[in-house]
């Protein structure tokens, strides 16, 4: 169900909230507006469309609420889409997407989710009790969000790297299926995120640059500031997938070193029971007699020396391997 707040700010400097769709409306003179409007549905999105004149083509992107981070000029408003992720619990398990689209006017700024956003819930209380960030322009409350949404995501990746590294160890000691399988996993959070970050960066440089009516010259600042810490999230992104790569490469070399100690084991073994397979085979032919040693069989000096040999044999064997360093 589709939910509206607006925050206004009057000519007299006041902060008022409302709930509900009443006070959805285009700005009077002098009063600036925040629309925020959760889990839109056709209705809202045509309210919003009758309200403010929005170009159909942006409410249409608000409908399917999974469109690339972009920014796009329609008549006298821009059209932003602007996304982040945030994590549950320590190890980084399942991310969760936010996607925040924004009209962006003069004196207006709506705001269309789904979901609750953290970074929009700590802005949205923040301008509800001080006057004096609202009438610092929209431009600059929609600075607010995209600084508090993008700055999250320095925690997570740390998290990230944290765990590369630990994971690095642990593989090279003791390689298991399981470390493989949260390598991939995390690879696959790197690649979501990359695929999300870089298009926004350059959607932050466009608003630090383009010079437009609707962001004032020192909220230009804030966002060349938004644009920075994008591009050294992406570099850190780029750092972790380096560390996932030494990770994967130790955990193959792992195993395959761990396979070829196996294989050694084996051969050592099978080396070491060939020859007494010869001696007990030999010895142990079907004949009473053998050519130059008569009545063998009922000898006990060649049973003994027999017996001998089967144990002299492998401890020789053994010793070999050990000074040739094959153990």
């Amino acid at each position: 169900m589709p939910t509206f707040r607006v925050l206004e700010l009057g000519q007299d400097g006041t902060v008022t909230e409302h709930e509900g769709k009443a006070r959805v409306r285009a700005p009077e003179p002098g009063v600036t507006v925040l629309v925020d409007l959760l889990d839109p549905d056709d209705d809202a999105l045509e309210l919003l469309r009758e309200r403010f004149r929005f170009h159909p083509l942006a409410l249409e992107d608000c409908a399917h609420l999974d469109q690339r981070p972009k920014l796009e000029e329609y008549g006298d408003h821009l059209f932003l889409v602007t996304q982040g992720f945030s994590c549950q619990g320590e190890r980084v398990r399942e991310l969760e997407l936010h996607e925040l689209h924004a009209f962006l006017g003069e004196r207006y700024l709506v705001l269309v989710h789904t979901g609750r956003v953290p970074a929009l819930e700590q802005v949205w209380k923040r301008l509800a009790l001080d006057p004096s960030a609202v009438s610092r322009g929209v431009d600059f409350a929609y600075y607010l969000v995209a600084d508090l949404l993008v700055d999250g995501h320095f925690p997570l990746l740390d998290r990230i790297a944290d765990e590369l590294e630990d994971l690095e160890d642990v593989v090279l000691s003791r390689p298991k299926r399981e470390q493989l399988m949260r390598i991939f996993e995390l690879k696959r959070h790197l690649v979501a995120m990359r695929k999300v970050l870089s298009p926004q960066r350059d959607t932050m440089g466009m608003l630090a640059r383009r010079g437009d009516a609707r962001v004032q010259e020192r909220t230009a600042l804030y966002f060349r500031d938004v644009y920075d810490h994008l591009s050294r999230i992406n570099e850190s992104i780029e750092a972790n997938r380096d560390l996932l790569g030494n990770a994967l490469d130790a955990y193959l070399s792992a195993v395959s070193n761990r396979t070829n100690d196996i294989m050694k084991a084996l051969t050592l073994l099978s080396a070491v029971f060939l020859p007494l397979a010869f001696v007990v085979g030999f010895f142990g032919q079907n004949f009473d007699d053998l050519p130059g040693f008569p009545n063998w069989a009922r000898s006990g000096a060649l049973m003994h020396a027999m017996v001998a040999v089967c144990l002299a044999t492998p401890v020789a064997m053994l010793l070999w391997f050990r000074r040739n360093d094959w153990l």
